[in-house]
């Protein structure tokens, strides 16, 4: 399907994955909306920042309202990127933080999506995407919290999915493992290094999703680094 002329918005645009995707498609075409907590270092007479921070329903509702006045009602496509994680064991976890992941990895899907959902309805016509993690496949240990969230990503991504489908909206999720990106910057005895998948192939394979036929659907799509330990 083609982008070009479409109206988009991306949440967590400040660096990593999320901005990798308004690059390539404002390289597509495509009316970007970017929500963020931090305006990113981009100029792109497409590209309007909104700033958000999509664990709070007031501020959601906030950045739709901005969007709207600067770009109009019609969303065809959300990409829900927004997201971050907090290691630690489950005995020692800070409660703010378990609580901080799901407002954020969890309840921010809830806060943005149903705000583009009336309008694709109306145009039979829309694309959510929904960023989870290999965490949301498997257990990984000291990050039981983030292994929460993310699996909720998928369960809620399903049910949407089954409910959307016949309005002409895809839900689609993807379930990256480890990227080059500012993930690890908080996350003691980790760090992002060179065998990890670059965000910008990720963000590739967000946009081939986006461009796919309108009867096709791809629900989920796992990717990972081909040599995570480098060449052996």
């Amino acid at each position: 399907m083609k982008l070009s002329g479409k109206r988009a918005i991306v949440t967590g645009v400040s660096k990593g994955i999320g901005l990798e995707v308004v690059k390539q498609l404002l390289e597509n075409g495509v009316q970007v909306a970017g929500w963020g907590r931090t305006c990113p270092q981009l100029e792109n007479e497409c590209f309007h920042f909104v700033s958000c921070d999509v664990s709070a329903e007031d501020s959601v509702n906030r950045a739709y309202e901005e969007t709207k006045k600067i770009m109009g009602e019609d969303i065809r496509i959300l990409v829900n990127n927004a997201g971050f994680g907090v290691a630690g064991n489950i005995e020692e976890m800070d409660a703010a933080d378990w609580k901080a992941m799901f407002d954020t990895n969890v309840h921010g899907i809830f806060y943005s999506s149903r705000k583009v959902i009336p309008n694709m309805k109306k145009q039979d016509e829309g694309h959510i995407l929904n960023v989870a993690s290999i965490a949301g496949l498997n257990g990984v240990a000291k990050f039981a919290g983030y292994c929460g969230t993310k699996h909720a990503v998928r369960g809620i991504s399903h049910a949407m999915y089954m409910e959307l489908r016949d309005f002409g909206i895809k839900v689609s999720t993807i379930y990256p493992g480890s990227v080059r990106t500012n993930f690890f910057d908080d996350i003691e005895g980790m760090n992002a290094h060179e065998n990890m998948m670059r965000p910008e192939d990720v963000a590739s394979t967000i946009v081939q999703t986006l461009e796919t036929h309108p009867n096709y659907f791809v629900a989920d799509v796992e990717c990972r680094p081909l040599r995570p330990k480098g060449k052996q």
